[in-house]
């Protein structure tokens, strides 16, 4: 904007000497005020702009009568009522808007030594010319303004995204991790104690059982291995099979694994929505691996109660030696925890030494 009003300056002085029809000209005059408004107009202005209010005020103060003086010595020349609408211009951009409105009020001021109704005529003309350069001006500030603000507003939008890529990053991770603990640690924990009881076995000489146990070792082998593709390729693959029949065969293969389990299913079983389901049966998942590797235990139970139905709970019992001195648990728990959370959910663990332990998960249904 200050490029535009230096060469609309520039194009008003070369056209001082042309003058008015109805007024004489004091033509060198005219050219040597008119040079001193011009350059003021395009070498001053940009220095005031970067200074405080005061310079800015005192810029104003001294072209607003060295217009006068030039409109008055150019006999009304077109080219100093330009020159009076760039300081209109420059007002707006150095001073409040209402100052730069009074500015724009006072400069039709200069027609008042003309007969009333060619002074009244052309005072209201330049008042609409100077009224019409105050909107059009503060309109090309404001958007101006409008595109810095943007233009730092999409920075700091990009930094956002940013971030949000940041941690949508760090949460697929922790859910990979999740899923590798919950899944993969669960059929090696099941492997790990098929194969110590199939050691166990060993000295009965029962072939039948011995060969159960490493088929079933097998299994949770293949098992683990389908876990490490899926959580290789970030994909959580939707379980087909009802959660109840899920969790039962969980029961089944801690019962395999020598801690008998039982399941036990309160209200009507119902469907639910795929992530409610998964973070249950990795609920259920999570806390019989617990038992078999840390409870000590000889009996467990599951329960999987419909009763309410705004939620789904789920509770896995054993009658273990309980956490002890560890009452948040392991890795498992936290991100147990925070699967839940995700969901709206609650996660408590209930466990007194040598009493046995309850894990309990609430999830809205």
């Amino acid at each position: 904007m200050q490029k535009a009003l230096s060469v609309l300056t520039v194009l008003a002085y070369v056209t001082l000497p042309l003058g008015s029809e109805r007024y004489e000209q004091a033509l060198v005059p005219t050219l040597l005020v008119g040079l001193a408004y011009g350059a003021l107009a395009v070498f001053g202005f940009p220095v005031v702009h970067r200074r405080g209010r005061a310079w800015r005020a005192a810029y104003v103060l001294v072209q607003l009568p060295l217009g006068f003086v030039l409109f008055a010595l150019s006999g009304a020349a077109i080219g100093a009522v330009l020159l009076l609408v760039v300081l209109v211009s420059q007002a707006v951009l150095l001073l409040p808007l209402p100052a730069a409105a009074g500015v724009a009020a006072v400069i039709p001021l200069i027609h008042v030594e003309m007969a009333w109704p060619d002074g009244l005529r052309e005072g209201l003309g330049t008042l609409a010319v100077t009224a019409f350069t105050v909107v059009i001006t503060e309109l090309l500030v404001r958007e101006q303004r409008a595109r810095a603000e943007l233009a730092v507003a999409h920075e700091r939008l990009r930094g956002y995204a940013a971030q949000a890529e940041q941690l949508a990053t760090t949460q697929e991770r922790n859910r990979v991790a999740r899923d590798i603990h919950d899944g993969l640690g669960h059929h090696l924990t099941v492997v790990q104690m098929l194969l110590q009881a199939a050691r166990a076995v060993i000295p009965t000489a029962d072939p039948d059982r011995l060969d159960g146990m490493l088929a079933k070792a097998q299994e949770q082998a293949r098992e683990a291995l389908a876990e490490v593709r899926r959580s290789v390729a970030a994909l959580r693959e939707p379980r087909s099979a009802p959660l109840v029949d899920a969790v039962r065969e969980l029961a089944s293969e801690a019962t395999g694994a020598g801690v008998p389990t039982e399941v036990e299913v309160r209200g009507t079983a119902r469907a639910a929505r795929a992530e409610v389901e998964e973070s249950l049966f990795r609920a259920a998942q999570e806390g019989l691996t617990n038992v078999r590797k840390h409870a000590d235990a000889s009996a467990a139970r599951v329960v999987l109660d419909y009763e309410r139905v705004d939620l789904v709970r789920l509770e896995v019992r054993d009658d273990g030696r309980g956490l002890g001195d560890d009452p948040g648990g392991g890795y498992g728990l936290v991100g147990l925890r925070e699967r839940v959370a995700g969901l709206g959910g609650r996660v408590s663990v209930d466990s007194a030494a040598g009493r046995g332990l309850t894990l309990t998960v609430e999830v809205p249904a």
